[in-house]
């Protein structure tokens, strides 16, 4: 993704300098921690147990890493991208203005009106404070560890929680929340699928509109990032036989083919994920 001379958003609020700096957790390296997370996140599959004896967070400033440094600057430009495409396609599509979230940069652990945030939940959208939360160690998770390299499948990541401020924006958080407090888990799980495979739409729908910055193989790239990151794909990465009444974010190929869909017509109308008979 071509972000060289691309503004940085002011919309970013950096905690990272307020970590401890803890060693292992539970036993784990931070390499081992980080794939436990990830597929803690993406499965559903409690990971606690697995994290016991965490580090707790310490007020002490600390220096940031020019790897940190790095990824603040590039988590600025693709968010600043999102700001200009939502803040065009809100009023040609939705005819209404368009107000951007903050993204929080974390490392390690955080809090949020939705809860105490850390890796294991991985990036997140809160509703509550109308903010996505992300700590910037996900990128190398993502690259090294799920098998889902390039700058633009980060970018994706960010995209896809800003997709969910979008959903927030259009009222559709809100009606599929109470929809799930109705619903048994089985039901509920489904939702979620649609609204998860319905942000996957709305990335692909502001990589549509990205002019300029698309380099060849990023399409390629996010693809790659939406099936690594399907719940079928990770379930049996953890071992277990894929069970869909436990999905949360859809398969990997459901999860690139709603991408997909996005990228391909650039409107939000082709997202409706809720009025699909097939996902």
């Amino acid at each position: 993704m071509r972000l060289r001379g691309v503004r940085r958003s002011r919309n970013i609020e950096d905690r990272r300098r307020s970590r401890g700096r803890g060693g292992a957790i539970g036993g784990l390296g931070i390499g081992g921690v980080l794939v436990v997370l990830a597929i803690g996140y993406f499965t559903g599959i409690d990971v606690r147990p697995l994290l016991d004896g965490a580090p707790q967070q310490s007020s002490a400033p600390r220096a940031l890493t020019p790897a940190e440094e790095r990824a603040a600057d590039f988590s600025a430009s693709v968010l600043a991208t999102t700001e200009d495409v939502w803040s065009r396609l809100f009023p040609a599509q939705v005819g209404t203005e368009y107000a951007p979230p903050v993204l929080v940069l974390f490392s390690g652990r955080t809090e949020s009106p939705c809860g105490g945030a850390s890796g294991a939940t991985g990036p997140f959208y809160c509703p509550a404070d109308r903010k996505a939360y992300l700590d910037t160690q996900f990128f190398a998770t993502l690259s090294e560890r799920l098998g889902a390299g390039g700058d633009f499948a980060a970018a994706y990541v960010i995209a896809h929680e800003v997709a969910h401020h979008v959903q927030n924006e259009l009222g559709i958080l809100a009606r599929v929340h109470e929809a799930r407090r109705q619903s048994d888990q089985t039901r509920a799980n489904a939702l979620t699928v649609r609204l998860e495979l319905q942000a996957d739409c709305l990335s692909g729908v502001w990589a549509a509109h990205v002019d300029g910055l698309l380099e060849p193989g990023d399409i390629e790239e996010a693809l790659n990032a939406a099936r690594m990151i399907g719940d079928d794909h990770l379930q049996r990465q953890a071992g277990r036989v894929p069970q869909p009444h436990t999905f949360t974010h859809g398969t990997s190929d459901q999860r690139a083919r709603w991408f997909e869909n996005g990228y391909d017509t650039g409107e939000i109308g082709a997202c409706d994920t809720f009025a699909a008979d097939r996902l």
